[in-house]
């Protein structure tokens, strides 16, 4: 399951300077991490080693020279592939020896990679090919040629019968409509094809690639060849699934491509897998109760709860999060219904790809629920003051940044479409309009093949790279640098002129911590020691004594001294505590000059108002004086003149 732990709402947001910072509650939980055993347990080290072994085998040329010539990164025509068929394609699949050259058994006569990966069934070649006569040729050249083949699309695919027309090889097979196209370097492909299965033993297999050579299977018409096979590995529980592909296209010549995805289809094995299976569970339950919350946040708030775009995010991350589980559940489903029918008969192809085709989807859908799970700390640590600055910044120079951003890739595209003019017949790095915005970034980054540049075009190459550089690295980026950096001054001084502004994260969680254990009843609520009644005045001043202004009356003289010797007692009495305050009284005027949280909000959002209204007239008087000092300039001038 994928994790993203971190989807609560805040209750309130309170202001600082010109941008806001989220106080926590105790409901909320600023961090992903119960949660990373789902997520990293979906890989490990041993798929890439995995990896490493079988493109070495059938991938990578080895050292010697004759392999070299005959490696699948060496195809370069039809006569290369089979060539590489025949030869290290079929030593790779077939096991038959150890390596002192003993014979070795396996059961069902199957073979085993490298001793330890188990091949899975026996391995399958599929072709796709274009009819003839799906091109236009010019008049001047139709007694010339007889037939043109196109390039692959899905319109101009042939799927009528050919060559000896008697087996799967030469017939087209229909694919299901559930299994995954294959996008390649030269197009989009169709599952169907042409297709025959490998025999279980290497002589026959031998024999199989030698006829179908020897009888033409690959045509002009030919655009693309797949070989799919795909192994076990006990030792880790891993299914390799791999992919060579072969394209030919209508340009003639061969470019070649694979795919080696190691996933782990068996999920539940180990104590480990049985721990993850539990996370899952509880992962499920945290986005029912998230999902429910949100629902009545929407209800209560409506259009208000979609103008906040932490919002957005939470939002973002359920939806990404319910389509990881369905996909889990798709999944595991699939291979608990397929894995007993796909290995019931070893003599044909299981195929494995399609499931290990929505495994890497499923992969990489967690990847992108844990990446924003990530993001949304931010939302929790933007009470710190650096990260406020950071945030500030950003959503100060916001709207300057999307106008420069308009103004930079105008820029950018137009140098783009003239490399790709200028350089793209020639130039593999500008060979296509993708590549030259790739190109470009690298360039800006520093890495850039000059030489190249030059030898296409020896006049326009250097202009073009002298140019862009110019305009691209010294001007428009140091534009966008200057744009932050002027945003980030004006937050900082922002800051210092309010620096009691600043929220200690401390007392947010003591806080959070104190409300919890309320709620839980292991701690009594602090009660506010001024009564319900009292004044502010009071309250902020406990120890004043309030004397009656009225008159006393004339005949109450007794009344009158005794009511002034109490006075003056009370005074000396008020003087020695000032001197020597008792920790009642501490505590007690602690108490009475404690200030809510939402007085200190409130407090707060005056206290930054007033700093941005002085700032204003600050700035319009200094234009003020400015201005009665030019004026006073001018009729000095005038006087002496």
């Amino acid at each position: 399951m994928a994790s993203t732990a971190v989807l609560w709402q805040p209750q309130r947001r309170s202001r600082l300077g010109s941008c806001w910072y989220l106080p926590l509650s105790s409901h909320e939980c600023p961090s992903p991490c119960p949660f990373f055993p789902v997520t990293f347990g979906m890989v490990s080290t041993d798929m890439y080693h995995l990896n490493q072994v079988m493109s070495r085998l059938f991938v990578k040329p080895s050292s010697s020279s004759e392999d070299n010539r005959s490696g699948f990164r060496s195809i370069e025509s039809r006569a290369d592939f089979w060539r590489f068929a025949e030869g290290p394609l079929l030593d790779g699949l077939y096991w038959d020896k150890w390596y002192n050259n003993m014979a070795l058994t396996f059961k069902n006569n199957n073979s085993r990679i490298y001793y330890e990966n188990l091949l899975l069934g026996v391995a399958q070649i599929r072709q796709l090919k274009v009819r003839t006569g799906t091109c236009s040729i010019y008049p001047y050249f139709r007694t010339l040629l007889e037939d043109c083949y196109s390039e692959y699309h899905y319109l101009a695919e042939d799927r009528s019968d050919f060559g000896l027309r008697s087996g799967s090889e030469w017939k087209y097979t229909s694919a299901s409509s559930l299994s995954p196209w294959y996008w390649g370097s030269m197009g989009l492909y169709s599952s169907g094809g042409y297709l025959f299965t490998l025999p279980k033993s290497k002589q026959e297999s031998v024999q199989k690639l030698v006829f179908l050579r020897q009888n033409s299977w690959l045509t002009r018409a030919t655009r693309v060849v797949f070989i799919d096979f795909s192994t076990y590995n006990a030792n880790i529980n891993l299914f390799c699934v791999i992919r060579l592909v072969v394209e030919f296209p209508a340009t003639g010549g061969a470019f070649t491509s694979s795919h080696i995805y190691s996933v782990k289809l068996l999920r539940y094995v180990t104590y480990y897998d049985y721990f993850l299976a539990s996370c899952e569970i509880t992962f499920c339950l945290f986005i029912i109760t998230f999902v429910i919350q949100k629902v009545i946040q929407i209800v209560k708030l409506r259009k208000k709860y979609f103008r906040s775009a932490w919002n957005w995010l939470d939002l973002l991350l359920l939806v990404v999060s319910i389509l990881a589980i369905a996909f889990n559940i798709y999944r595991t489903a699939k291979v608990s219904l397929l894995m007993e029918e796909l290995l019931a008969d070893a003599h044909a192809y299981p195929d494995f790809y399609f499931l290990a085709f929505w495994q890497v989807l499923y992969n990489n859908m967690i990847a992108v629920n844990i990446f924003f799970a990530w993001i949304k700390i931010f939302k929790y640590i933007s009470i710190n003051k650096t990260m406020t600055q950071l945030s500030c910044t950003l959503s100060r120079c916001a709207k300057d940044i999307v106008g420069f951003a308009i103004m930079f890739f105008i820029v950018f595209f137009a140098y783009a479409q003239l490399g790709y003019l200028v350089f793209g017949s020639q130039v593999e790095d500008f060979s296509t309009f993708q590549n030259c915005i790739f190109t470009q970034f690298r360039i800006i980054l520093g890495d850039f093949d000059f030489e190249a540049i030059e030898e296409a075009n020896r006049i326009l190459g250097p202009i073009y790279f002298i140019t862009f550089v110019f305009f691209v690295f010294f001007i428009l980026l140091n534009m966008f640098l200057a744009i932050l950096n002027d945003s980030y001054s004006a937050v900082k001084a922002e800051f210092e002129a309010t620096p009691s502004q600043e929220l200690k994260i401390r007392d947010l969680i003591r806080k959070s911590c104190n409300e919890a254990l309320v709620k839980l009843k292991l701690k009594k609520p602090e009660m506010d020691p001024t009564p319900a009644g009292e004044s502010l005045a009071s309250r902020e001043f406990p120890s004043t004594k309030r004397k009656d202004i009225s008159k006393l009356s004339s005949g109450d003289n007794a009344s009158e001294k005794s009511h002034l010797n109490l006075s003056k007692r009370q005074e000396e009495e008020e003087e020695h505590h000032q001197k020597y305050p008792s920790t009642e009284d501490m505590d007690a005027s602690t108490a009475q000059s404690y200030v809510s949280h939402a007085e200190f909000q409130q407090l707060l959002r005056y206290t930054a108002e007033l700093v941005v209204e002085f700032n204003k007239s600050n700035a319009k008087l200094k234009r003020v004086m400015r201005s009665v000092q030019r004026l006073n300039d001018a009729s000095q001038h005038d006087s002496t003149v």
